[in-house]
């Protein structure tokens, strides 16, 4: 017995007849493909059959370096000039106008500083020492960063097209300035899959910032959203306080075999409707379902933090024993991606120094910086670092010159796409290795540029994917999350 009325069998039918030839194709090139193969090879050639589907469908894989992620998101904008680009000719030059030097280079202004009569130097009031023994030159502000600069790859010239907080971020993580792209995590996610069934491939962390003094810099759901890609492959924001997950406990009077009974019939349903529409979202919407039952189970465990020695809060501070700081959710990363989870987007926000620079951008690194060592550290003493990749960084960097009042202890920087640092360190990462340079401002990069697009390109590769291959079908386009302009893979930062 046909489960529709007659006006929505008409509708299906009419819908079926409209699947075009390729449509039809790309469904079962992994169904009947397979099949007709194994039935021809016989039984034992099932698997060479299976890995030929895949290699057909899946064709931007290569041999990868790292199995996971994890991206330490900054946002806001960390300054270069204060943290990693050490600049020490400029402390004779302070409040110099370069006005004339924004001139001629043609520099783009925000709405912030474009009414700015001058333009003064303003030279960091930190002091910088070289480290490890790469040498490498790291600011005060980070002094346990400073002892794992062995560890990390220092990339000093990296770019972006955006000027501004919104559209930045919106390209750093999800390869465009425009809405509705898929984020980067997403892509992870839909090319390599999940290494846990009862956990997300793709967790979002938001840290609160312990410093009531930042700004706070406002983000969105855009930034780990699946876009147009399948809705499975979107991050799971995990909440700061209480249950990481809403409804972990099932509804009084409802046990979990009556709410497994429910999910199967509700399965059930689902099929049918698949099996007479097709639509794809029925298939993410059932194991979305799915995942929540199963995480049930997994997030309880995962949240209790109890079974970690206490030399595991020697490690990332005692501020790891409260939820929702950035040291407890690096700890929660590590937990993580130990058990599985292919990706890990930590997000800290109030680095947006436009004023006091000095006060905040000091309670911003306190925040972070112990528990960003121990969180690398933590994963070299399990064995993981090889094979999980961690990235440090913001949207864009900081203006040399000073946003309003400057004084020899207080100052503020706007924001600057021309050039600005960031690191990484583990799978595939060669350690101890600083890449590009700016000129003697901080302004221009005059040596190996890296675009954020490049920065995709390369963490793809280190993940297993060619950037150039991996696509999915969009309204006519092969969309990409390196887009359409050319981007290389950074191979002098590669191990």
């Amino acid at each position: 017995m046909n489960a529709f009325p007659p006006d929505w069998q008409h509708a299906i039918q009419r819908y079926n007849a409209a699947v075009t030839r390729r449509q039809f194709f790309r469904r079962t090139g992994t169904g009947l493909g397979v099949a007709a193969l194994s039935a021809l090879l016989g039984r034992p050639a099932m698997g060479a059959a299976e890995t030929l589907a895949t290699a057909m469908n899946e064709p931007w894989k290569i041999a990868p370096k790292a199995k996971r992620a994890i991206y330490i998101s900054l946002i806001g904008a960390p300054s270069q000039l204060e943290l990693f680009d050490y600049k020490p000719h400029l402390k004779s030059r302070f409040k110099e106008d370069l006005k004339d030097y924004l001139g001629r280079e043609g520099e783009r202004l925000t709405g912030m500083t474009s009414g700015q009569t001058a333009f003064p130097l303003a030279p960091s009031i930190y002091n910088f020492a070289q480290h490890g023994q790469s040498g490498t030159w790291i600011g005060e502000l980070l002094p346990f960063t400073a002892k794992m600069v062995d560890d990390i790859c220092l990339i000093r010239s990296m770019k972006t097209d955006a000027i501004n907080h919104e559209p930045a971020n919106q390209l750093m993580y999800t390869g465009s300035m425009q809405n509705g792209k898929a984020s980067m995590g997403s892509w992870l996610s839909y090319g390599l899959g999940s290494l846990n069934q009862d956990l997300p491939a793709f967790v979002v962390l938001q840290a609160r910032h312990s410093s009531p003094l930042s700004n706070v810099q406002a983000i969105s759901a855009r930034l780990w959203g699946a876009g147009f890609l399948p809705g499975k492959h979107a991050g799971v924001s995990f909440r700061p306080q209480g249950d990481p997950v809403l409804y972990l406990n099932d509804a009084p009077g409802i046990p979990r075999e009556l709410r497994r009974e429910m999910l199967d019939g509700l399965e059930a349903l689902n099929r049918r409707s698949y099996e007479a529409i097709g639509d794809p979202e029925i298939q993410t919407r059932t194991q979305q379902y799915e995942m929540a039952f199963r995480m049930q189970t997994s997030i309880p465990e995962l949240a209790d933090f109890t079974g970690e020695p206490e030399s595991t809060y020697a490690l990332y501070g005692e501020e790891a024993r409260n939820r929702g700081t950035f040291a407890s959710s690096a700890l929660m990363a590590r937990r993580l991606v130990e058990r599985g989870v292919r990706f890990v987007q930590i997000f800290h926000r109030g680095w947006d120094q436009h004023g006091n620079l000095p006060r905040d951008l000091a309670a911003q690194c306190k925040d972070v910086d112990q528990a960003s060592y121990a969180l690398v550290q933590d994963l070299k003493q399990r064995g993981m670092l090889d094979d999980t990749l961690v990235i440090w960084g913001g949207e864009f960097g900081r203006t040399v010159y000073c946003q309003g009042t400057l004084t020899e202890t207080n100052y503020g920087r706007d924001h600057h796409p021309r050039a600005f640092s960031l690191w990484l360190a583990g799978g595939g990462i060669k350690g101890g290795t600083v890449y590009g340079e700016t000129d003697e401002m901080s302004y221009n990069i005059v040596k190996d540029p890296v675009h954020v697009r490049d920065l995709h390109a390369t963490i793809l590769h280190l993940m297993g994917m060619d950037h150039e291959r991996l696509s999915f079908r969009f309204q006519g386009l092969d969309q990409r999350l390196t887009g359409v302009t050319p981007a290389q893979v950074v191979s002098g930062i590669l191990a």
